[in-house]
């Protein structure tokens, strides 16, 4: 892989700091604040604890950047050593699978675990509420471990929380490693890669130099009269 030149972008982004809140969406979490590098020594024991090194373009974002804060809507999960042990931090973070890691993500293409389920119960079905109940209870949760069970996601780390536990991820294992994918369970519409027009994948750099480059755009437009 090419190697990005991070330089100047700690600087880029750090100066739209004072962007009016509304400008770019989720930036009022963040406020276009980064927080400190990653050292060598903590990439390190991060990426031995998981047993997965993790796609370039990211491990140097990591080490010459930030670790996590200001980037794509409400901004970016930092990897985080708690009681030891490394982890990611955010509204979602915690579905990262990280004793699955090296596990090959197990998606190449769109997938959706709802599309074989069948439709919730209809009321006029059942002959008392009480069966009715018992029946969409036991769909709802048929449903949830279905839908959320945790093998969709092996081999990849949840990155940002859009809103709506809409959710991105980076692929870190597998033939997708490098790639952004999007988590949409919340609305029954599971899982796809970020994908450019030609239907190009997505990685991590361009993922985030994109929204950088709108956020720069979108500060530089002048206040409304």
């Amino acid at each position: 892989m090419t190697h990005i030149d991070w330089s100047g972008v700690r600087d880029q982004v750090t100066a739209l700091a004072g962007t009016p809140d509304g400008r770019v969406f989720g930036a009022n979490r963040h406020r276009f604040q980064l927080e400190p590098p990653l050292r060598p020594a903590e990439l390190a024991e991060l990426e031995e604890q998981l047993g997965v090194r993790l796609p370039d373009d990211y491990r140097h974002f990591l080490l010459e950047v930030g670790r996590g804060g200001a980037g794509p809507f409400y901004g970016l999960f930092p990897p985080r050593r708690v009681d030891g042990r490394w982890g990611w931090a955010g509204d979602g973070a915690e579905l990262t699978g990280l004793e699955t890691l090296a596990e090959p993500f197990p998606h190449t293409a769109a997938f959706n675990p709802a599309v074989d389920l069948p439709e919730p119960p209809d009321e006029a079905e059942f002959g008392t509420d009480e069966e009715f109940t018992a029946a969409e209870t036991a769909y709802w949760e048929h449903y949830e471990r279905v839908m959320y069970d945790p093998r969709h996601t092996v081999g990849a780390v949840y990155l940002c929380h859009l809103g709506c536990a809409y959710r991105h991820v980076l692929v870190v294992s597998g033939p997708e490693r490098g790639s952004m994918w999007a988590d949409d369970s919340a609305d029954d519409s599971g899982f796809s890669p970020l994908a450019g027009p030609h239907g190009e994948r997505i990685g991590f750099a361009r993922w985030y130099l994109d929204w950088l480059d709108e956020a720069t755009a979108r500060a530089a437009q002048p206040l409304p009269s």
